[in-house]
């Protein structure tokens, strides 16, 4: 199931529809339109008015989003379409570069080489001194009993 969020942004979406022109209705794949129509929630109402801007009427951020794409993907000539994907290019880009100055790597990178600096210093500094296993060979074995036999 979608979640409901989405499902009413699907409604929405579907209402918003209704009122662009037939030509961009149908510039729109039929398998998009059966998807919004099989995944919006049909008890939720949505009442969309032509003479306001989405950003005027309370339309979820989804809604937008899916207008938007409908419209990079459907509506816009190939320069409006450039424009867009560039300018989306450019937001992921910044979006990046503020995610690697909040979460900054070499900081992380910093706390790694000095936990490992400070470990080997630690055990520098500790006389511990641990006992050492002595196994003695199969050969070793052999040769001991041969010569514990001549000893005799």
């Amino acid at each position: 199931m979608v979640d409901i969020e989405y499902a009413n942004a699907y409604s929405e979406v579907l209402e918003i529809l209704k009122y662009i022109s037939v030509e961009d209705y149908n510039k729109i794949p039929k398998n998009k339109i059966e998807l919004f129509e099989t995944n919006a929630n049909n008890d939720y109402s949505f009442t969309y008015n032509p003479d306001k801007t989405l950003d005027e009427q309370e339309v979820s951020k989804i809604t937008k989003g899916i207008i938007a794409i409908l419209f990079r993907d459907y509506w816009a000539t190939e320069t409006q379409r450039e424009k867009i994907i560039t300018k989306q290019k450019y937001d992921r880009i910044k979006i990046e570069e503020e995610k690697r100055m909040k979460y900054n790597t070499d900081v992380l990178q910093n706390r790694n080489s000095y936990k490992q600096e400070h470990n080997i210093l630690k055990d520098a500094t500790t006389n511990d001194v641990e006992m050492v296993e002595y196994k003695v060979s199969i050969f070793r074995k052999i040769l001991n009993k041969i010569k514990s036999l001549f000893n005799i």
